[in-house]
Protein backbone atom coordinates (compact mmCIF):
# COMPACT_ATOMS: atom_id res chain seq x y z
CA UNK A 1 0.00 0.00 0.00
CA UNK A 2 1.28 3.28 -1.02
CA UNK A 3 -0.62 6.13 0.14
CA UNK A 4 -2.93 5.17 3.71
CA UNK A 5 -4.48 6.84 5.91
CA UNK A 6 -6.76 5.93 8.85
CA UNK A 7 -10.37 7.41 9.96
CA UNK A 8 -12.49 7.27 12.54
CA UNK A 9 -15.62 8.58 11.28
CA UNK A 10 -15.58 7.75 7.07
CA UNK A 11 -15.39 4.82 5.29
CA UNK A 12 -12.01 4.18 3.66
CA UNK A 13 -11.57 2.57 0.16
CA UNK A 14 -8.44 1.39 -1.90
CA UNK A 15 -8.38 1.79 -5.49
CA UNK A 16 -5.78 0.63 -7.68
CA UNK A 17 -3.66 3.02 -10.36
CA UNK A 18 -1.83 1.70 -12.86
CA UNK A 19 1.58 -0.04 -10.32
CA UNK A 20 0.00 1.77 -6.87
CA UNK A 21 -2.85 1.65 -4.36
CA UNK A 22 -4.27 4.30 -2.86
CA UNK A 23 -6.62 5.01 0.12
CA UNK A 24 -9.42 7.43 -0.53
CA UNK A 25 -12.66 8.82 0.80
CA UNK A 26 -15.99 8.86 -1.24
CA UNK A 27 -18.06 12.03 -0.35
CA UNK A 28 -21.78 12.59 -1.05
CA UNK A 29 -25.03 14.09 0.65
CA UNK A 30 -25.24 10.76 2.02
CA UNK A 31 -22.07 11.66 3.89
CA UNK A 32 -23.42 14.38 5.75
CA UNK A 33 -24.94 12.91 8.98
CA UNK A 34 -21.25 11.98 9.95
CA UNK A 35 -19.95 15.76 10.08
CA UNK A 36 -20.38 15.76 13.23
CA UNK A 37 -18.91 12.94 14.11
CA UNK A 38 -15.46 14.77 12.13
CA UNK A 39 -16.33 17.96 13.56
CA UNK A 40 -16.34 17.14 17.16
CA UNK A 41 -15.29 19.50 19.76
CA UNK A 42 -15.41 22.55 16.74
CA UNK A 43 -18.39 24.68 17.76
CA UNK A 44 -17.45 27.37 14.74
CA UNK A 45 -15.85 27.40 12.12
CA UNK A 46 -14.43 30.95 10.92
CA UNK A 47 -13.49 31.25 7.01
CA UNK A 48 -11.42 34.26 6.50
CA UNK A 49 -11.42 35.74 3.07
CA UNK A 50 -14.08 36.28 0.35
CA UNK A 51 -12.10 35.58 -2.82
CA UNK A 52 -11.71 32.42 -5.20
CA UNK A 53 -12.48 29.91 -2.76
CA UNK A 54 -13.96 31.81 0.38
CA UNK A 55 -17.79 32.58 -0.92
CA UNK A 56 -17.98 28.41 -2.01
CA UNK A 57 -16.45 27.01 1.25
CA UNK A 58 -18.53 28.79 3.21
CA UNK A 59 -21.78 28.45 1.49
CA UNK A 60 -20.94 24.75 1.18
CA UNK A 61 -20.13 24.66 4.99
CA UNK A 62 -22.99 26.33 5.86
CA UNK A 63 -25.60 24.24 3.79
CA UNK A 64 -24.15 20.95 4.94
CA UNK A 65 -24.16 22.00 8.78
CA UNK A 66 -27.21 23.42 8.29
CA UNK A 67 -29.43 20.92 10.93
CA UNK A 68 -26.08 20.72 13.32
CA UNK A 69 -24.79 23.41 16.47
CA UNK A 70 -21.47 24.53 14.18
CA UNK A 71 -21.67 28.11 13.09
CA UNK A 72 -19.82 28.86 9.80
CA UNK A 73 -18.76 32.15 10.67
CA UNK A 74 -17.12 34.90 8.08
CA UNK A 75 -13.72 37.05 8.78
CA UNK A 76 -12.66 40.01 6.71
CA UNK A 77 -10.99 43.18 7.50
CA UNK A 78 -12.77 46.14 8.77
CA UNK A 79 -14.32 48.10 5.72
CA UNK A 80 -13.74 45.52 2.92
CA UNK A 81 -15.50 45.83 0.24
CA UNK A 82 -16.44 42.00 0.43
CA UNK A 83 -18.50 42.79 3.18
CA UNK A 84 -21.44 43.53 1.42
CA UNK A 85 -20.99 40.32 -1.04
CA UNK A 86 -20.70 38.03 2.20
CA UNK A 87 -23.85 39.66 3.89
CA UNK A 88 -25.54 39.05 0.14
CA UNK A 89 -25.35 35.45 0.65
CA UNK A 90 -26.65 35.92 4.42
CA UNK A 91 -23.44 35.97 6.44
CA UNK A 92 -24.53 39.04 8.41
CA UNK A 93 -23.51 40.71 11.57
CA UNK A 94 -26.89 39.98 12.89
CA UNK A 95 -26.85 36.58 12.88
CA UNK A 96 -23.50 36.78 14.20
CA UNK A 97 -21.77 34.77 11.14
CA UNK A 98 -19.94 38.03 9.80
CA UNK A 99 -16.96 39.96 11.91
CA UNK A 100 -13.71 41.36 12.08
CA UNK A 101 -10.97 38.93 10.56
CA UNK A 102 -8.96 38.65 13.75
CA UNK A 103 -11.95 38.06 16.21
CA UNK A 104 -13.16 35.67 14.13
CA UNK A 105 -10.04 33.80 13.46
CA UNK A 106 -9.33 33.95 17.93
CA UNK A 107 -12.93 32.67 18.41
CA UNK A 108 -13.20 30.11 16.38
CA UNK A 109 -12.11 26.26 16.57
CA UNK A 110 -11.20 26.02 12.98
CA UNK A 111 -10.11 28.50 10.62
CA UNK A 112 -10.22 28.16 7.12
CA UNK A 113 -7.07 31.11 6.32
CA UNK A 114 -8.49 31.99 2.44
CA UNK A 115 -7.04 35.08 2.00
CA UNK A 116 -5.09 35.29 -0.83
CA UNK A 117 -1.67 33.83 -1.10
CA UNK A 118 -0.07 37.48 -1.02
CA UNK A 119 -2.38 38.27 2.20
CA UNK A 120 -1.54 35.21 4.36
CA UNK A 121 2.19 36.20 3.84
CA UNK A 122 1.44 39.82 5.29
CA UNK A 123 -0.94 38.04 8.26
CA UNK A 124 0.09 34.86 9.01
CA UNK A 125 2.32 35.92 11.85
CA UNK A 126 -1.08 37.75 13.51
CA UNK A 127 -3.04 35.09 12.32
CA UNK A 128 -1.22 32.34 14.40
CA UNK A 129 -1.06 34.55 17.66
CA UNK A 130 -4.62 34.82 17.67
CA UNK A 131 -5.71 31.40 17.26
CA UNK A 132 -6.85 29.02 20.38
CA UNK A 133 -4.75 26.65 21.71
CA UNK A 134 -5.17 23.11 20.20
CA UNK A 135 -7.30 24.78 17.26
CA UNK A 136 -7.42 23.92 13.45
CA UNK A 137 -5.88 25.70 10.70
CA UNK A 138 -7.08 25.48 7.61
CA UNK A 139 -5.71 25.67 4.43
CA UNK A 140 -6.53 25.08 0.25
CA UNK A 141 -3.39 25.83 -0.72
CA UNK A 142 0.50 24.87 0.82
CA UNK A 143 1.29 28.19 -0.50
CA UNK A 144 1.99 29.36 3.18
CA UNK A 145 3.95 26.43 3.88
CA UNK A 146 6.23 27.05 0.49
CA UNK A 147 6.53 30.65 2.18
CA UNK A 148 7.61 29.36 6.03
CA UNK A 149 10.14 27.05 4.45
CA UNK A 150 11.87 29.92 2.24
CA UNK A 151 12.32 31.65 5.18
CA UNK A 152 13.32 28.21 8.06
CA UNK A 153 10.10 29.11 10.00
CA UNK A 154 7.28 26.83 10.61
CA UNK A 155 3.71 26.72 12.05
CA UNK A 156 3.33 26.65 15.81
CA UNK A 157 3.47 23.65 17.57
CA UNK A 158 -0.09 23.81 19.42
CA UNK A 159 -2.41 23.86 16.41
CA UNK A 160 -3.42 21.71 14.11
CA UNK A 161 -2.40 21.93 10.49
CA UNK A 162 -4.70 20.64 7.47
CA UNK A 163 -5.03 21.26 3.82
CA UNK A 164 -8.33 20.59 1.85
CA UNK A 165 -7.48 21.23 -1.75
CA UNK A 166 -10.54 21.37 -4.06
CA UNK A 167 -9.04 20.57 -7.85
CA UNK A 168 -11.07 23.47 -9.17
CA UNK A 169 -11.87 27.11 -8.92
CA UNK A 170 -14.23 28.49 -6.53
CA UNK A 171 -17.08 29.00 -8.72
CA UNK A 172 -16.97 25.12 -9.41
CA UNK A 173 -17.02 23.96 -6.29
CA UNK A 174 -20.32 26.25 -5.34
CA UNK A 175 -22.05 25.35 -8.77
CA UNK A 176 -21.48 21.44 -8.44
CA UNK A 177 -22.54 21.30 -5.13
CA UNK A 178 -25.98 23.46 -5.28
CA UNK A 179 -26.41 20.72 -8.66
CA UNK A 180 -25.62 18.61 -6.44
CA UNK A 181 -28.94 19.45 -3.84
CA UNK A 182 -30.43 17.61 -6.45
CA UNK A 183 -28.12 14.89 -7.89
CA UNK A 184 -25.79 13.34 -5.07
CA UNK A 185 -22.28 13.11 -5.97
CA UNK A 186 -21.92 16.44 -7.73
CA UNK A 187 -19.06 18.20 -6.39
CA UNK A 188 -15.39 19.33 -7.02
CA UNK A 189 -12.47 16.06 -6.15
CA UNK A 190 -10.72 17.41 -3.72
CA UNK A 191 -7.20 16.67 -2.38
CA UNK A 192 -6.16 16.42 1.88
CA UNK A 193 -2.88 16.52 3.89
CA UNK A 194 -2.42 16.30 7.52
CA UNK A 195 0.42 18.82 8.18
CA UNK A 196 0.42 18.62 12.28
CA UNK A 197 -1.61 16.58 14.44
CA UNK A 198 -1.68 17.58 18.10
CA UNK A 199 -4.48 15.70 19.24
CA UNK A 200 -5.77 13.04 16.96
CA UNK A 201 -8.06 14.28 15.27
CA UNK A 202 -6.59 16.30 12.09
CA UNK A 203 -7.33 13.95 9.46
CA UNK A 204 -10.83 13.53 10.66
CA UNK A 205 -11.29 17.15 10.74
CA UNK A 206 -10.11 17.47 7.22
CA UNK A 207 -11.81 14.77 6.00
CA UNK A 208 -14.89 16.34 7.35
CA UNK A 209 -14.19 19.77 5.56
CA UNK A 210 -13.88 18.11 2.14
CA UNK A 211 -17.02 16.30 2.34
CA UNK A 212 -18.89 19.18 3.45
CA UNK A 213 -17.67 21.04 0.65
CA UNK A 214 -18.89 18.73 -1.75
CA UNK A 215 -16.07 16.15 -2.93
CA UNK A 216 -17.45 13.23 -5.13
CA UNK A 217 -13.71 11.60 -3.81
CA UNK A 218 -11.28 13.05 -1.52
CA UNK A 219 -7.49 11.42 -1.76
CA UNK A 220 -4.37 11.92 0.39
CA UNK A 221 -1.66 14.28 -0.31
CA UNK A 222 1.21 16.55 1.70
CA UNK A 223 1.21 19.98 1.93
CA UNK A 224 4.58 20.08 0.53
CA UNK A 225 3.43 18.14 -2.64
CA UNK A 226 0.39 20.17 -2.91
CA UNK A 227 1.79 23.44 -3.06
CA UNK A 228 4.59 21.86 -5.35
CA UNK A 229 2.01 20.26 -7.90
CA UNK A 230 -0.45 23.06 -7.60
CA UNK A 231 1.43 26.09 -8.53
CA UNK A 232 3.16 23.90 -11.17
CA UNK A 233 0.11 23.11 -12.36
CA UNK A 234 -1.97 26.34 -12.96
CA UNK A 235 1.14 27.53 -15.01
CA UNK A 236 1.24 24.27 -16.79
CA UNK A 237 -1.82 23.00 -18.23
CA UNK A 238 -4.49 24.01 -16.49
CA UNK A 239 -4.12 27.43 -17.05
CA UNK A 240 -0.44 29.03 -18.67
CA UNK A 241 0.01 26.45 -21.21
CA UNK A 242 -3.25 26.03 -22.34
CA UNK A 243 -3.34 29.69 -23.23
CA UNK A 244 0.07 29.31 -24.55
CA UNK A 245 -1.34 26.76 -26.98
CA UNK A 246 -4.04 28.06 -28.39
CA UNK A 247 -3.00 31.73 -29.24
CA UNK A 248 0.23 29.75 -30.74
CA UNK A 249 -2.56 27.36 -32.78
CA UNK A 250 -4.84 30.22 -33.59
CA UNK A 251 -1.85 32.36 -35.24
CA UNK A 252 -0.56 29.78 -36.92
CA UNK A 253 -3.75 28.96 -38.18
CA UNK A 254 -4.30 32.09 -39.45
CA UNK A 255 -1.22 33.37 -40.86
CA UNK A 256 0.43 30.06 -42.18
CA UNK A 257 -2.52 27.68 -43.29
CA UNK A 258 -4.63 30.54 -44.08
CA UNK A 259 -7.85 29.70 -42.12
CA UNK A 260 -10.83 32.12 -41.98
CA UNK A 261 -10.79 33.46 -38.09
CA UNK A 262 -13.60 32.09 -36.81
CA UNK A 263 -12.68 28.72 -38.41
CA UNK A 264 -9.35 29.13 -36.79
CA UNK A 265 -10.84 29.56 -33.32
CA UNK A 266 -12.82 26.94 -33.54
CA UNK A 267 -9.93 24.10 -34.83
CA UNK A 268 -7.91 25.93 -31.58
CA UNK A 269 -9.59 27.03 -28.63
CA UNK A 270 -13.12 25.23 -29.24
CA UNK A 271 -11.39 21.89 -30.19
CA UNK A 272 -9.21 22.03 -26.52
CA UNK A 273 -11.91 23.22 -24.87
CA UNK A 274 -15.19 21.24 -26.70
CA UNK A 275 -14.32 17.80 -27.78
CA UNK A 276 -10.96 17.07 -26.67
CA UNK A 277 -12.08 18.21 -23.14
CA UNK A 278 -15.30 15.84 -23.24
CA UNK A 279 -13.25 13.02 -24.65
CA UNK A 280 -10.61 12.96 -22.13
CA UNK A 281 -13.48 13.57 -19.56
CA UNK A 282 -14.85 10.57 -20.12
CA UNK A 283 -12.68 8.18 -22.40
CA UNK A 284 -8.90 9.35 -20.93
CA UNK A 285 -6.21 10.70 -23.09
CA UNK A 286 -5.14 7.93 -25.45
CA UNK A 287 -8.81 8.06 -26.81
CA UNK A 288 -8.54 10.78 -28.45
CA UNK A 289 -5.92 9.46 -30.54
CA UNK A 290 -7.50 6.32 -30.95
CA UNK A 291 -10.58 8.06 -32.46
CA UNK A 292 -8.87 9.61 -35.23
CA UNK A 293 -8.58 8.13 -38.68
CA UNK A 294 -5.32 6.74 -40.42
CA UNK A 295 -4.32 10.32 -41.42
CA UNK A 296 -5.23 12.10 -38.16
CA UNK A 297 -3.45 9.45 -36.33
CA UNK A 298 0.15 10.15 -38.35
CA UNK A 299 -0.35 14.39 -37.79
CA UNK A 300 -1.43 13.29 -33.88
CA UNK A 301 1.53 11.78 -34.13
CA UNK A 302 4.33 14.14 -35.63
CA UNK A 303 3.37 17.02 -34.03
CA UNK A 304 3.26 14.91 -30.99
CA UNK A 305 6.80 13.69 -31.09
CA UNK A 306 8.02 17.62 -31.78
CA UNK A 307 6.28 19.34 -28.94
CA UNK A 308 6.84 17.12 -25.81
CA UNK A 309 10.27 18.06 -25.50
CA UNK A 310 9.79 21.91 -25.82
CA UNK A 311 6.60 21.92 -23.40
CA UNK A 312 8.41 19.74 -21.03
CA UNK A 313 11.98 22.04 -21.03
CA UNK A 314 9.53 25.01 -19.81
CA UNK A 315 7.59 22.53 -17.67
CA UNK A 316 10.91 21.68 -15.96
CA UNK A 317 11.78 25.29 -15.53
CA UNK A 318 8.46 25.95 -13.98
CA UNK A 319 8.95 23.15 -11.06
CA UNK A 320 12.32 24.40 -10.20
CA UNK A 321 11.21 27.68 -9.69
CA UNK A 322 8.11 26.47 -7.78
CA UNK A 323 10.14 24.20 -5.95
CA UNK A 324 13.05 27.00 -5.05
CA UNK A 325 10.64 29.37 -3.50
CA UNK A 326 11.29 31.63 -6.64
CA UNK A 327 7.65 31.12 -7.70
CA UNK A 328 6.59 32.41 -4.54
CA UNK A 329 8.53 34.98 -4.06
CA UNK A 330 7.38 35.98 -7.56
CA UNK A 331 3.86 36.66 -7.04
CA UNK A 332 4.13 38.11 -3.18
CA UNK A 333 6.28 40.89 -4.97
CA UNK A 334 3.36 41.49 -7.79
CA UNK A 335 1.15 41.87 -5.15
CA UNK A 336 3.11 44.51 -3.94
CA UNK A 337 2.45 46.25 -7.25
CA UNK A 338 -1.09 46.16 -7.32
CA UNK A 339 -1.61 49.40 -5.70
CA UNK A 340 0.00 51.32 -8.81
CA UNK A 341 -0.99 48.42 -11.28
CA UNK A 342 -3.53 46.84 -11.07
CA UNK A 343 -4.05 43.08 -12.84
CA UNK A 344 -6.23 43.68 -16.19
CA UNK A 345 -8.25 41.55 -18.16
CA UNK A 346 -6.24 39.56 -20.94
CA UNK A 347 -9.38 38.74 -23.31
CA UNK A 348 -9.24 42.46 -26.01
CA UNK A 349 -7.21 40.63 -28.55
CA UNK A 350 -8.58 40.18 -31.91
CA UNK A 351 -8.77 36.38 -31.25
CA UNK A 352 -10.86 37.00 -28.13
CA UNK A 353 -12.88 38.75 -29.70
CA UNK A 354 -13.45 36.25 -32.84
CA UNK A 355 -14.26 33.74 -30.01
CA UNK A 356 -17.42 35.64 -28.93
CA UNK A 357 -18.87 35.52 -32.38
CA UNK A 358 -18.00 32.09 -32.61
CA UNK A 359 -19.65 31.05 -29.48
CA UNK A 360 -22.38 33.30 -30.17
CA UNK A 361 -23.19 30.69 -33.54
CA UNK A 362 -22.70 27.35 -31.73
CA UNK A 363 -25.01 24.67 -32.75
CA UNK A 364 -25.67 21.27 -31.16
CA UNK A 365 -23.00 20.16 -33.63
CA UNK A 366 -19.68 19.80 -32.12
CA UNK A 367 -16.48 20.68 -33.53
CA UNK A 368 -14.92 18.10 -35.94
CA UNK A 369 -11.47 16.97 -34.05
CA UNK A 370 -8.10 18.82 -35.52
CA UNK A 371 -5.82 16.14 -34.95
CA UNK A 372 -2.88 18.76 -35.18
CA UNK A 373 -4.57 20.47 -32.11
CA UNK A 374 -4.84 17.28 -30.42
CA UNK A 375 -1.80 15.93 -30.85
CA UNK A 376 -0.47 19.69 -29.23
CA UNK A 377 -2.58 19.35 -26.53
CA UNK A 378 -2.12 15.95 -25.43
CA UNK A 379 1.66 16.67 -25.90
CA UNK A 380 1.84 18.91 -23.04
CA UNK A 381 -0.44 17.26 -21.11
CA UNK A 382 1.73 14.33 -20.94
CA UNK A 383 4.85 15.87 -20.35
CA UNK A 384 3.26 17.38 -17.33
CA UNK A 385 2.28 14.22 -16.09
CA UNK A 386 5.82 12.69 -16.74
CA UNK A 387 7.54 15.50 -14.97
CA UNK A 388 5.07 15.58 -11.84
CA UNK A 389 5.76 11.33 -11.89
CA UNK A 390 9.51 11.82 -12.07
CA UNK A 391 9.37 14.36 -8.91
CA UNK A 392 7.37 11.59 -6.54
CA UNK A 393 3.70 12.94 -6.72
CA UNK A 394 1.07 10.31 -6.31
CA UNK A 395 -0.85 8.91 -9.26
CA UNK A 396 -4.12 10.37 -8.29
CA UNK A 397 -2.13 14.20 -7.52
CA UNK A 398 -0.77 13.67 -11.13
CA UNK A 399 -4.10 13.02 -12.61
CA UNK A 400 -6.12 15.65 -11.01
CA UNK A 401 -3.65 18.33 -11.60
CA UNK A 402 -2.77 17.50 -15.12
CA UNK A 403 -6.07 16.53 -16.07
CA UNK A 404 -9.12 16.04 -14.14
CA UNK A 405 -9.10 19.66 -13.66
CA UNK A 406 -8.31 21.09 -16.53
CA UNK A 407 -11.34 19.18 -18.28
CA UNK A 408 -13.92 18.89 -15.78
CA UNK A 409 -13.45 22.50 -14.19
CA UNK A 410 -11.35 25.18 -16.04
CA UNK A 411 -11.22 24.42 -19.05
CA UNK A 412 -15.53 24.46 -19.13
CA UNK A 413 -15.25 28.10 -17.74
CA UNK A 414 -12.96 28.84 -20.82
CA UNK A 415 -15.35 27.21 -23.39
CA UNK A 416 -18.55 29.12 -21.64
CA UNK A 417 -16.62 32.63 -21.95
CA UNK A 418 -13.09 32.15 -23.29
CA UNK A 419 -9.73 32.70 -21.43
CA UNK A 420 -10.32 36.06 -19.31
CA UNK A 421 -13.18 34.23 -18.47
CA UNK A 422 -11.51 31.10 -16.93
CA UNK A 423 -8.05 32.54 -15.69
CA UNK A 424 -9.58 35.93 -14.19
CA UNK A 425 -12.47 33.60 -11.73
CA UNK A 426 -9.18 31.85 -9.99
CA UNK A 427 -6.55 33.08 -7.54
CA UNK A 428 -4.31 35.86 -7.86
CA UNK A 429 -1.43 33.47 -7.81
CA UNK A 430 -3.08 31.13 -11.01
CA UNK A 431 -3.65 34.47 -13.08
CA UNK A 432 -0.12 35.57 -12.63
CA UNK A 433 1.15 32.26 -13.56
CA UNK A 434 -1.03 32.53 -16.84
CA UNK A 435 0.59 36.18 -17.76
CA UNK A 436 3.62 34.75 -16.87
CA UNK A 437 4.20 31.35 -18.44
CA UNK A 438 1.77 31.59 -21.39
CA UNK A 439 4.23 33.69 -23.76
CA UNK A 440 7.07 30.91 -22.46
CA UNK A 441 5.14 28.08 -23.78
CA UNK A 442 3.85 30.23 -27.11
CA UNK A 443 7.55 30.58 -27.93
CA UNK A 444 9.03 27.30 -27.51
CA UNK A 445 6.02 25.92 -29.63
CA UNK A 446 6.28 28.04 -32.11
CA UNK A 447 9.81 28.32 -32.25
CA UNK A 448 11.02 24.66 -31.90
CA UNK A 449 7.73 22.60 -32.32
CA UNK A 450 6.14 23.91 -35.17
CA UNK A 451 9.58 24.43 -36.47
CA UNK A 452 10.46 20.77 -36.44
CA UNK A 453 7.04 19.84 -38.04
CA UNK A 454 7.30 21.94 -40.64
CA UNK A 455 10.92 20.94 -41.51
CA UNK A 456 9.53 17.12 -41.82
CA UNK A 457 11.83 15.98 -39.22
CA UNK A 458 10.95 12.03 -38.39
CA UNK A 459 9.08 11.19 -35.80
CA UNK A 460 9.87 9.97 -32.23
CA UNK A 461 8.68 6.33 -32.89
CA UNK A 462 10.14 5.71 -28.64
CA UNK A 463 8.02 8.81 -27.55
CA UNK A 464 4.59 7.57 -29.35
CA UNK A 465 4.82 4.00 -28.48
CA UNK A 466 5.65 5.15 -24.55
CA UNK A 467 2.18 7.59 -24.81
CA UNK A 468 -0.01 4.46 -25.85
CA UNK A 469 1.49 2.40 -23.32
CA UNK A 470 1.42 4.84 -20.59
CA UNK A 471 0.18 3.94 -17.40
CA UNK A 472 -1.87 7.07 -16.78
CA UNK A 473 -4.46 6.09 -19.19
CA UNK A 474 -5.22 2.81 -16.55
CA UNK A 475 -5.29 5.54 -14.18
CA UNK A 476 -7.59 7.69 -15.83
CA UNK A 477 -10.14 4.56 -16.57
CA UNK A 478 -10.65 4.18 -12.15
CA UNK A 479 -10.39 7.85 -11.92
CA UNK A 480 -13.44 8.55 -14.37
CA UNK A 481 -15.55 6.00 -12.61
CA UNK A 482 -15.26 9.06 -9.53
CA UNK A 483 -15.71 12.10 -11.55
CA UNK A 484 -18.78 14.49 -10.88
CA UNK A 485 -22.00 12.67 -11.62
CA UNK A 486 -22.96 15.90 -13.46
CA UNK A 487 -21.05 18.40 -15.93
CA UNK A 488 -20.50 21.59 -14.19
CA UNK A 489 -23.50 23.62 -15.77
CA UNK A 490 -22.64 27.33 -16.81
CA UNK A 491 -25.80 29.38 -17.78
CA UNK A 492 -25.68 32.77 -17.05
Amino acid sequence: MDVTFKSNVFETEVITLADTREMIVRGGRDKFPLLVKAFEGIRQIGVIGWGSQGPAQAQNLRDSLESTDIRVKIGLRPGSASMADARACGFTEENNTLGEMYKVVAESDMVLLLISDAAQIDHYKKVFASMKNGATLGLSHGFLLGHLESIGEYFPKNINVVGVCPKGMGPSVRRLYVQGKEINGAGINTSFAVEQDINGKATDQALGWAVAIGAPYVFMTTLGNEYRSDIFGERGILLGAVHGIVEALYRRFVMQEGMAAEQAFTDSVENVTGPLSRTISRDGILAVYEQLDAEGKKVFEKIYSHAYRPAFDILLEIYDEVSSGNEIRSVYLAGKRFDRFPMGKIDGTSMWQVGEKVRAKRSSAKPKVNPFTAGLYCAVMMAQIDLLIEKGHCLSEVANESVIEAVDSLNPYMHFKGVAFMVDNCSTTARLGSRKWAPRFDYNIQQQAFVDYDANKPVNEKLIVSFKSHKIHSALSVCATMRPSVDISLSE
